[in-house]
């Protein structure tokens, strides 16, 4: 006797080697003894074999129509074996009883499950919503099929326009679209950025990652939205100077300026003059909301973004060859460079010259500052503001550490292309601490630290940076900074690229014009901007740093050296000597830190910003008397 059986959803035949009566011993056709219970079996049978019945009925089962088996059975649950006598017209062989099981089986659309080789035919609403989900994913697999095969064949289908970014960095893996994209990456063995370069829709490794951040911090885009533009400020006094700044070539958001006058008696009037934006918008209105949502500039190689639009900055950066809105810090400082006292004014500046740093620093630095060197112009109040500098630094008791160290520019020629697309890097480098730094870094300062005691003494309050324990924090209360050496330190100088600095540039006009301050004491507002900045302002700085990374490695295919050296350090992790690039060299035998090596290049990869390199050999050893390097 043999009998078919459901076991664990499938259906099976046996042999019966014992029959229990609530059990079965039986051997199925793999020769594997089992033990069933009968309320599992579906049917008793002599003939075919149990092999021969399961073939049979299968290849039956597959002859039977689905829609007319649904049709021509009643809407009452019934039994497959009662199902198959009316279908047949006769009592069914154990054949057409298993194929009329295996059929039903089959259709779960068609024939709900009721119990054991039980079934009912499905409502007719419910079937015809079920075969239209059925169509739907059909046509969902022939479109997902069809867009596989156009990636594979190195063409964007058309699906993909206008949601490739959200492809790349947020997919949604329920949409057709990145089930195609997934498919053919496995197919041709490509990350999804590299099969998206391949296909077009990026025009360079490059809009990958500028992108990404965009995507992430700039979801409606860079542009800025309709706004009021700023008001002129009117009846401000017109300072007796003529002020000069001192900028990078390429920087267009110039906030802070100098002037030097004589005092009558002997001495030196000096101004430091910051750009006020604050006097062309109030808080609450439709730029200030522009400026709290972007928080910061966005600086990056060859390109950023601005906090403010375009005709704002025209307005208040300080261009030469005009008077600008300012809030001006004058020292009155005696030829000894003791400062006698300081004032703080709203008022209009003339600018007479915005210098650069290319141009100046060949004239002004400290070679020229020990030698004399040549004449030109501002070399006197330069000169002065640099001895006034150093003295401020001594009084700080904070003299600069690492000036050593290199600062690094980089400049991106859009115009050219290379074979990693648009844009030729060009990496220079300048030795930080170098005159121009010292006297700007001083200048702000003081300036920052005057003015945060302003509002601090006036109760006024006002977003501070604090450091104690090594630790650099943010707070709305006066706190020393322990790392400059200053009672408390409030960014001030640069409102038309921080909001931080604007919202301390709205409380120091209010203090100064005893006008009412735009935010109150405790208020939430400032807490809010306060987290908000140093979330977002990280952030930035962080995009930035990947983006130099990402241009040093452009730097490398361009210049296609086969070695380059490096300085080891720290355990296996070096940096470039011509550019401030650093990773893992995996073949680095140990070495001292400081120690110069040479590498072979093996390879690059732009879109993980990575570098393969082999250990050549050790160039030199650190000099323990010049090593006073730090990372960059």
């Amino acid at each position: 006797m043999f009998v078919l059986f459901e076991e664990d959803g499938a259906f099976k035949a046996g042999t019966i080697l014992a029959d229990n009566d609530a059990s079965l011993q039986v051997e199925n056709t793999h020769g594997k003894r089992v033990k069933i219970k009968r309320a599992n079996v579906l049917l008793n049978f002599r003939e075919p074999s149990p092999a021969e019945l399961l073939n049979r009925a299968g290849a039956d089962a597959e002859g039977l129509d689905t829609e007319f088996l649904w049709e021509v059975c009643g809407d009452d649950e019934f039994g497959f074996a009662e199902f198959a006598a009316e279908y047949y017209g006769h009592a069914p062989s154990p054949v057409e009883a298993a194929a009329v099981l295996l059929r039903l089986h089959a259709a779960p659309i068609w024939f709900h499950r009721k119990g054991k080789g039980r079934f009912r035919k499905a409502p007719t609403d419910i079937l015809q919503a079920a075969l239209a989900g059925l169509e739907k994913k059909r046509q969902q697999a022939q479109a997902i099929d069809q867009m596989r095969g156009e990636l594979v064949a190195g063409r964007l289908p058309v699906e993909f326009n206008g949601m490739v970014a959200q492809l790349l960095y947020r997919p949604d893996r329920n949409r057709p679209e990145v089930k195609a994209l997934e498919a053919a990456c496995v197919d041709t063995g490509l990350s999804a950025a590299r099969l998206l370069l391949k296909c077009g829709a990026l025009p360079s490794s490059y809009e990958f990652h500028y992108n990404r951040f965009l995507f992430e911090q700039f979801p409606q885009g860079t542009a800025f939205p309709a706004f009021d533009g700023p008001t002129a400020p009117i009846g401000l006094p017109r300072a007796d100077v003529a002020a000069f700044s001192i900028d990078d070539a390429t920087t267009t958001e110039i906030d802070d300026a100098f002037s030097v006058n004589p005092r009558e008696g002997g001495g030196w009037r000096i101004g430091i003059h910051i750009a006020a934006p604050a006097l062309g918008f109030t808080r609450g209105s439709t730029l200030d909301a522009i400026a709290r949502q972007r928080l910061s500039t966005v600086y990056m190689p060859g390109n950023k973004i601005t906090m403010l639009p375009d005709e704002v900055v025209e307005a208040f950066t300080l261009a030469a060859g005009r008077d600008c809105p300012a809030i001006s810090l004058y020292l009155d400082v005696r030829p000894d460079l003791t400062i006698i006292s300081h004032e703080s004014r709203v008022e209009m500046v003339p600018i007479a010259a915005n210098l650069r740093h290319h141009d100046i620093e060949p004239v002004f630095n400290e070679d020229t500052l020990h030698d004399g060197g040549p004449d030109f112009p501002w070399k006197r109040e330069l000169t002065l503001l640099w001895d006034l500098a150093t003295v401020l630094e001594a009084g700080r008791g904070k003299p600069s550490a690492h000036s050593n160290q290199v600062d690094y520019n980089f400049y991106v020629d859009w115009q050219q292309h290379t074979a990693d697309g648009p844009g030729y890097i060009t990496i220079g480098h300048r030795l930080r601490g170098s005159p121009m730094d010292k006297l700007v870094a001083e200048m702000m300062i003081l300036a920052n630290s005057t003015w945060g005691k302003l509002l601090d003494e006036a109760g006024v309050p006002g977003l501070y940076r604090a450091q104690g324990g090594g630790k650099v924090r943010m707070t709305t209360v006066a706190a020393p900074h322990e790392g400059l050496g200053v009672d408390c330190y409030a960014w001030s100088s640069s409102p038309l690229r921080r909001y931080v600095d604007l919202v301390n540039q709205w409380q120091i006009i209010a203090v100064l014009t005893h006008g009412e301050p735009a935010f109150a004491p405790k208020s939430a507002d400032l807490m809010a901007a306060l987290r908000d900045f140093e979330l977002t302002y990280a952030e930035y700085n962080e995009f930035q740093r990947r983006m130099e990374r990402y241009w040093c490695l452009r730097w490398l295919r361009q210049a296609q050296p086969a070695t380059v050296e490096a300085k080891v350090l720290r355990d296996n992790l070096v940096r470039l000597e011509a550019v401030p690039l650093m990773f893992k060299v995996p073949s680095l035998p140990p070495q001292l830190p400081g120690s110069r090596v040479k590498l072979a290049v093996d390879g690059s990869d732009l879109i993980d910003v990575e570098v393969e390199t082999r250990y050549l050999t050790t160039l030199s050893e650190p000099d323990p008397e010049l090593e006073d390097e730090a990372e960059y």
